[in-house]
C-alpha cells in the first residue's frame, strides 16, 4: 500500500530532530514484531510523545503506527489533510466514540500497528494514572499483542501548561517493554490495571536512565515530585480533575451514556489556543496529537 504522505512527515520530524540536536534514545525496539498487528499502549506526558513512540516503529521496523487522536485534531484546516493522508484514526468523543474502536480493529485486522494513550489526557503529574480499557478491548476483539511503552524527556518540549521549549540538545528517551501476556477473556479494567503498572516500571527504567538533570530550580518543573520535582503530585491533579468534572456536570448537566462511552477510548489529547500553540505550526512537522 503506497503511502505518499507518512514518509514526507517523517522525513520533516527527521530534519527538526537533526536541527535542534534532539538526542533520541530508544531500548526495546526488539519488542516490536516485524509484521503482524500490535498495539502500542503510551503514556502521555507531552504533546510529542506520539512522534518519538514511533521512532522505532518507523526507523527500526519500517512500520508506520496509526494514532488515535481527538476528532479536534482532524477538524483543523492543516492538520487534518495530514491527519488523513497518515490513516491516522478519530475519535469523536461527542457522538459516536465507538467508531474510532471499531476502526483500530479494523486496522489491527489488517495487520496494521496501532498507537493509544490509555490515560486519554496528559497527567500535569508526569506519571502515569489509571488506564482506560479500550486498548485492551481493541486487542482482544483483534488478538494483536499490546507493546508497552514509556517515553521520557517529550515533554520538556512541549506539554500541558508550560510554553514550549525548543532548547537544543535535549534527549528523548523511550522504552519499549516486552508484549504483554492477554487472553481473550481476561477483564478488561483487570489487565488495563496490569498494563498501565508495565508502562509505569518502563517509564521508572526510562527515568533512572535518563541522562540530562534540570539546570537549576526553575527547571525542576519538568521532573514529579517523587524524583524532586516541581511538577503536583497525582493526588493534586486528582483533585484539579475532580473539581474541573463538578463545575462542568453543575454547568451542563451529568454526562451522557455516549460521553461515558468515550471516557474508555485511549486517544491522545487535542489542541486549544489556551496554550499559546499554533496547531498549523506543529502540524506540518509531524501528525500531531496537539496540546488541548
Amino acid at each position: 500500500m503506497k503511502e505518499p504522505v507518512y514518509p514526507a512527515i517523517i522525513r520533516l520530524a527527521k530534519i527538526l530532530q537533526t536541527a535542534m540536536g534532539w538526542k533520541v534514545i530508544v531500548r526495546g525496539a526488539e519488542n516490536i514484531p516485524e509484521t503482524g498487528p500490535a498495539v502500542l499502549a503510551i503514556n502521555h506526558a507531552g504533546y510529542l510523545d506520539f512522534i518519538f513512540s514511533a521512532w522505532a516503529c518507523v526507523f527500526e521496523k519500517k512500520r508506520w503506527v496509526r494514532f488515535l487522536a481527538k476528532k479536534e485534531v482532524f477538524d483543523n484546516r492543516v492538520a487534518g489533510p495530514l491527519m488523513r493522508g497518515m490513516k491516522h484514526i478519530p475519535v469523536d468523543r461527542k457522538r459516536d466514540p465507538a467508531k474510532a474502536l471499531d476502526l483500530a480493529i479494523k486496522a489491527l485486522g489488517n495487520g496494521e500497528v496501532v498507537g493509544t494513550f490509555p490515560e486519554a489526557t496528559i497527567n500535569r503529574s508526569f506519571v502515569p494514572s489509571r488506564g482506560k480499557t479500550g486498548t485492551v478491548r481493541m486487542a482482544q476483539a483483534s488478538g494483536a499483542k499490546i507493546i508497552p511503552v514509556a517515553v521520557w524527556g517529550a515533554h520538556r518540549v512541549l506539554t500541558k501548561g508550560h510554553s514550549r521549549n525548543f532548547q537544543r540538545g535535549l534527549a528523548i528517551l523511550v522504552n519499549i517493554g516486552q508484549p504483554m501476556e492477554l487472553s481473550a477473556d481476561e477483564d478488561s479494567r483487570q489487565a488495563t490495571d496490569r498494563l498501565m503498572n508495565a508502562i509505569r516500571a518502563l517509564l521508572d527504567e526510562a527515568q533512572k536512565e535518563y541522562p540530562q538533570q534540570p539546570a537549576g530550580d526553575s527547571d525542576r518543573w519538568w521532573l514529579p515530585a517523587h524524583l524532586g520535582g516541581t511538577a503536583p503530585t497525582p493526588e493534586e491533579v486528582a483533585d484539579q480533575m475532580a473539581e474541573a468534572h463538578s463545575r462542568k456536570v453543575a454547568a451542563t448537566g451529568p454526562p451522557s451514556p455516549t460521553s461515558r462511552a468515550a471516557d474508555e477510548i485511549p486517544a491522545a489529547d487535542a489542541t486549544s489556543d489556551e496554550e499559546g500553540l499554533d496547531t498549523a505550526a506543529v502540524a506540518e512537522v509531524a501528525p500531531a496529537d496537539q496540546p488541548d
